[in-house]
C-alpha cells in the first residue's frame, strides 16, 4: 500500500514518505502542525486512496481511553431488567463498541483516526499504550479478548496544547506539516478552484502571507481559512486588480472576516491606519 495523494489532497513527498514509513513499520502516524493544515482530513484522504474503511475516534476533554475500547451500559441493563426483557440474560447485548474495537474486528485493514489527542487528560495517551502496541485487549464483561484481525492504520493529530508521553511518542513514527509554501499553496488552491484565474490565486495568496508576517497577529490564518477566503473572492466577483490594492495600513481585505477571527487582531488593523 503506498498513498501518494488523491485528487483532492496535496500531499508532499515529506508527507507522502511518512504516511508510507508509518504503514511499512506498522506504528501509528502522529501528525502535528498549525490548525487548519490538513491534519484531520489526511486520515480521509488515506482512507479514500487506499480504499479502506474508515473508523474515527474525536477526542474532546472528557474523552477516556475506554471509551475507544468499550462501554459497558449498566442503565439499560437496570431499566430492561425492570421491564422483565429477556435480552437482559446476555451482558453481550449492553457492551457498545468503541472506535478502537470496530477498528480491530474488521475483515480487513482499516484507517483509524484519533483527532486531537491532545484535548484529553494527560494519563490518555499512556491508557492506549498496550492495546495500540499489542493490538489487543480485553473486554471483562463478557470474558472476551479482542485481538485484531489486521492491524489498522493509525492516524493521530495533536494541536501541541499537551506534551504527549515520552513512551507514546517511541511508539509513533511522527510527522510535521509544515506550512505550506506558496507554490505548493498555489497547487492546494487549483486543487480546490480549478478554473479560477491565476492572477487572482497570486494576488489572494500575496495579501494572505503578507497578513500571516504582520508583527503582532494573535492568530494568524491557515490553510483552511484561506480557501474559505478565495471561495468568497469568486462568488463575490472580485478582481485581481482589486486585491493588488490592498494595503492594510489603509483598509482591511475583502471579507476579512474569513481570514481574521479575533478582536485584538482586527485592531490591530485601526492601529496601523492611524499610524501606531
Amino acid at each position: 500500500m503506498q498513498f501518494q495523494g488523491t485528487d483532492r489532497y496535496v500531499a508532499t513527498n515529506d508527507l507522502q514518505i511518512a504516511v508510507n514509513a508509518a504503514i511499512t513499520l506498522q506504528k501509528p502516524l502522529l501528525i502535528k502542525g498549525e490548525p487548519g493544515t490538513g491534519k484531520t482530513l489526511l486520515a480521509f484522504e488515506v482512507a479514500k486512496a487506499l480504499a479502506k474503511p474508515l473508523f474515527t475516534w474525536h477526542i474532546k476533554s472528557t474523552t477516556t481511553a475506554q471509551q475507544g475500547l468499550y462501554e459497558y451500559d449498566a442503565v439499560s441493563r437496570l431499566r430492561d431488567s425492570q421491564l422483565g426483557e429477556a435480552r437482559v440474560q446476555d451482558i453481550a447485548n449492553y457492551i457498545i463498541k468503541g472506535k478502537v474495537w470496530q477498528a480491530f474486528e474488521t475483515d480487513e485493514t482499516a484507517v483509524l483516526l484519533i483527532d486531537e489527542i491532545d484535548k484529553a487528560d494527560i494519563e490518555f495517551p499512556n491508557d492506549l499504550l498496550l492495546e495500540l502496541d499489542k493490538m489487543a485487549f480485553d473486554c471483562y464483561e463478557t470474558q472476551q479478548r479482542i485481538q485484531a484481525k489486521h492491524r489498522p492504520i493509525i492516524i493521530i493529530t495533536s494541536n501541541n496544547e499537551k506534551e504527549l508521553p515520552d513512551a507514546f511518542l517511541r511508539r509513533c513514527f511522527f510527522h510535521y506539516i509544515a506550512f505550506p509554501d506558496p507554490a505548493t499553496m498555489h497547487r492546494i488552491i487549483q486543487v480546490h478552484y480549478p478554473d479560477l484565474e491565476d492572477k487572482l490565486i497570486d494576488n489572494a495568496m500575496k495579501v494572505f502571507y503578507n497578513l500571516r508576517t504582520l508583527k503582532g497577529m494573535k492568530k494568524k490564518p491557515s490553510t483552511s481559512e484561506l480557501l474559505d477566503w478565495i471561495k468568497l473572492l469568486n462568488l463575490g466577483k472580485v478582481k485581481a486588480k482589486d486585491l493588488s490594492k490592498v494595503d492594510f495600513a489603509e483598509a482591511m481585505p475583502p471579507y476579512t472576516g474569513a481570514l481574521v477571527k479575533n478582536e485584538q487582531d482586527f485592531n490591530l488593523f485601526d492601529k496601523m491606519r492611524k499610524g501606531y
